[in-house]
This record gives structure tokens, sequence and C-alpha cells, in this order.
């Protein structure tokens, strides 16, 4: 009998729903049952361009960030201690969860989402929670709140954290370079983050640069100087951003971005897994745009180490100091990359990583 599965992806920048609507396509294809939740309506949207119907849990729960993608530390503490402990919140989504897990054989928390954290170590509910994270995104959380009042607070909560992943049915831990493990304990998997499957041979030319800024990007000088600097190094972009939706020479969403990037000359995002992951499976340089985001800073940081081939440019509100770095970062990559790669080694080197997913999600499902 094929599992039933309920997906939860947060919504927070577009990394989860991306994996969500990767591996629930591959799920689906698998023969299992899936229905999928999402924490906003704009994530909903998001989604629902790549084919994938969802349905909302509740909007109060969410990570804050200004329009340079740095995240708002104070404002986050806020919303998420007003999720936890105001009634009609984290208890209300507790009972439409608890109606849904009563037909469902496997429950994915991809990320944190505090509802299912919660449920995944209690009795009875436990026993069907699969928790997905990347590995920076669970160091991030944690000493993000280290930092907020007195050290044994800090300690007390990466405690109930541990406490919480390692309760439930297993966790799924991901980065964008980690080998497949099949050695791993049962209670713990490590994997590569998902990546789209590109065109062996695109249909048509793409080359140039493939943009994605998250919907958290939305600083109208930060767009127009990096557009200006890509221009300066002399290449054409493809630019895909929600928070530039409207702006000419900006789209809000692509469901074939990843297709562009595989067979882009120079590939510009923030340092997400997503955006790494692409970068690394189809061998294409990378020039990571970092703001004050943790867990992508840790991501950045990891590219360095395994020399993936990147440049790092940060926004401070100097449009031509801006410009003028990525027009340099750019022509440096694109001078350093070699040829195009064919595609069709990086397209199965991501079907590896799709299919150990689905094999690991729907062994689960099925126990």
């Amino acid at each position: 009998m094929s599992p039933r599965i309920l997906y939860l992806a947060t919504a927070d920048a577009r990394g989860h729903l991306m994996r969500a609507q990767l591996l629930v396509h591959a799920l689906r294809d698998a023969g299992a049952s899936v229905e999928v939740l999402t924490t906003s309506v704009q994530g909903q949207q998001f989604l629902l361009r790549f084919g994938i119907q969802a349905q909302v849990l509740s909007v109060h729960y969410a990570v804050q960030f200004d329009d340079g993608q740095n995240m708002l530390r104070a404002a986050t503490n806020r919303t998420v201690a007003h999720y936890l402990f105001r009634p009609g919140r984290m208890l209300r989504d507790i009972g439409r969860l608890q109606r849904r897990l009563r037909a469902a054989d496997l429950v994915i928390n991809d990320s944190f989402h505090p509802a299912l954290l919660h449920m995944g170590m209690l009795p009875g509910w436990r026993r069907k929670v699969v928790h997905v994270y990347g590995a920076s995104l669970k160091a991030a959380l944690i000493s993000n709140f280290a930092g907020v009042g007195p050290r044994l607070f800090g300690r007390l909560f990466g405690w109930i954290v541990h406490r919480q992943l390692h309760l439930a049915r297993a966790c799924i831990e991901h980065d964008f370079a980690c080998e497949i493990d099949d050695a791993a304990a049962p209670a713990l998997h490590r994997l590569p983050t998902p990546v789209a499957l590109a065109e062996a041979t695109p249909a048509q030319a793409t080359g140039g640069a493939a943009v994605y800024l998250n919907p958290h990007f939305s600083d109208p000088g930060l767009a127009d100087a990096l557009s200006a600097g890509l221009a300066d190094a002399g290449l054409a972009a493809h630019r895909v951003g929600e928070g530039y939706a409207g702006r000419d020479g900006w789209i809000a969403v692509d469901p074939d971005w990843a297709n562009h990037a595989a067979h882009a000359q120079l590939i510009v995002s923030a340092p997400g897994m997503a955006a790494l992951s692409i970068a690394l499976v189809y061998q294409r340089p990378i020039l990571l745009v970092l703001s004050d985001q943790p867990e992508q800073a840790s991501n950045a940081a990891r590219a360095a180490q395994l020399k993936l081939l990147h440049q790092v440019v940060v926004w401070n509100g100097d449009a031509g100091r801006f410009q003028r770095e990525v027009a340099q970062a750019a022509a440096r990559l694109c001078a350093a990359a070699t040829p195009d790669p064919a595609a069709a080694d990086g397209r199965r080197r991501a079907q590896t990583r799709i299919d150990a997913w689905v094999s690991r999600l729907l062994a689960l499902g099925r126990r």
C-alpha cells in the first residue's frame, strides 16, 4: 500500500518550498499520496506555479527580515514568542494538524515548524513525524536563542530543540555538499539537498547570468546596482525575484529558473542551500549576495572551505561600490570558469539526489 504523506513546508524565503515541490512531485510519481501545507498565502501561490496545490496552515509563524534580507532578530523573537504562547496560534495549529495526522502515515516538517516540533515529541504523534532541515539552519536557530536572556536559557532552548528532534520518528539533515550516507543511524539520515533536473540540452540558448533573489530582497537600489554591475561585466541577465516583481527586467517566479542556472555562465543568488546545490551539481560559478542571515553566512563559509568557484558581495547601501564589486566579481568568475560542461552529467547527479530522498521517505512511510 502506498504511504499517505502530509508535507508541511514553511514559506520563509523559498528554499523549503522549492525542496517541497521537487519531492512532492517525485513522491507522487512513485505512487505516494501527498497533501501539502505551507505558512503564507504568498507561499501557496508560489507552489501553485510549480503545479502544487497547498493549504495554508496559519500565517503567524515566520522569520522576519528587512528589504536586504538581513535577519531582524528582535522582531523574529517576538513573532516566535507570540506564536508559541498566544492560545489562538500554535495550539490552534496543533488542533488542525491533529485531525490530518489521523489519515497520514508520515508527516514531514520542513523546517522547524514549532507545532510539529512539539507534536513530534509526544506519544501517539511522534511515530509519524519526520523533521527535515538544513544543518546550517539548525545551528543558526540554536545560536539565535543562545544570545537571548541568561546563558542558561540558551542552553535550555538548545536542549529542548535537540530533544524534540530526536524523539520524533526520524530526522533528515541535508547539506548542499554532503554525500549520501546509507550507513547513517535509522533515526538520523544525512542527504545532499535535492536539485531540479535540468535539460541535458536547453531548448534555447541561455548563457549570461541566472539571477535569483528571494522575496526578502526588495530594496530597489540593490536591484539596480546588481543589474548594472552584471551589464558592466558584459553579461545579459535572467532576473527572478518576487520582491522586484514588475520592476524593469525582473519577473516574480520562474518554474524553469533551475534550468536557466544549469546552463548559465554565472549564477547569482544569496547563499541558500538550493542555489549552492545547483552550482555544485551543474558545476557553474556562483556570485553570492551575502546579508546578515546566519544560516546563509554559514553556507558561504562552507562554500569557501570546499573551494566552490564563487565570489561574495555584500550590499551596504552604497550603490556605486556594490555595482563595481558585482562587475569585478562576475568578470573574475566568468574568466575562471571552464566551458559549459555537459548538463547531462549534472542531471544524473541531480537524479541520484532525488532518488535518495524518495527512497528514504517511502521507507519511513511504510514502516
